[in-house]
């Protein structure tokens, strides 16, 4: 996992490439477009039709539009598992206390609509050592360490 990195007052990122500026389209525009290299996905929309489009998106931006929908931590997982490598950066109502659950899903970056402290940030993705189930990220279940 790359350092913590903040580019704006906003924008957090855990990669080590250079922040995606591209303008996200939203899926039917990409879908319609042959040139755009990064796509918004909002909550009704659905990941899986970006699945053949995966190698010529360097962002996906997943919308959160209220706290309270999860529907976006399934297409960040959809698209880590069908092999998205690219900057997955989760935007809108993004508190500290999900980062750590996003992380797990697949997410690499955050674009919240409020700044968040740095120390939270970290103490948040540091709470649990140890995780109980294969997710899209690359930590080792302690289950699969115990029968290593």
């Amino acid at each position: 996992m790359a350092d913590f990195v903040s580019d704006t007052d906003t924008l957090i990122r855990y990669r080590e490439d250079e922040p995606v500026d591209h303008a996200a389209v939203t899926v039917d525009s990409f879908l319609d477009q042959s040139n755009a290299s990064a796509v918004r996905v909002e909550p009704g929309d659905d990941a899986r039709e970006l699945i053949p489009h995966l190698d010529r998106l360097a962002l996906v931006e997943v919308n959160f539009p209220a706290f309270g929908d999860g529907r976006g931590y399934s297409s960040a997982r959809l698209l880590r598992e069908a092999g998205y490598k690219g900057e997955l950066r989760a935007v809108g109502d993004v508190l500290v206390d999900q980062v750590a659950y996003m992380r797990r899903c697949g997410f690499d970056a955050f674009e919240p609509d409020a700044a968040l402290n740095e120390e939270d940030l970290e103490t948040a993705l540091s709470r649990w050592p140890e995780v109980y189930q294969p997710a899209a990220d690359s930590r080792t279940p302690i289950w699969a360490k115990r029968h290593a």
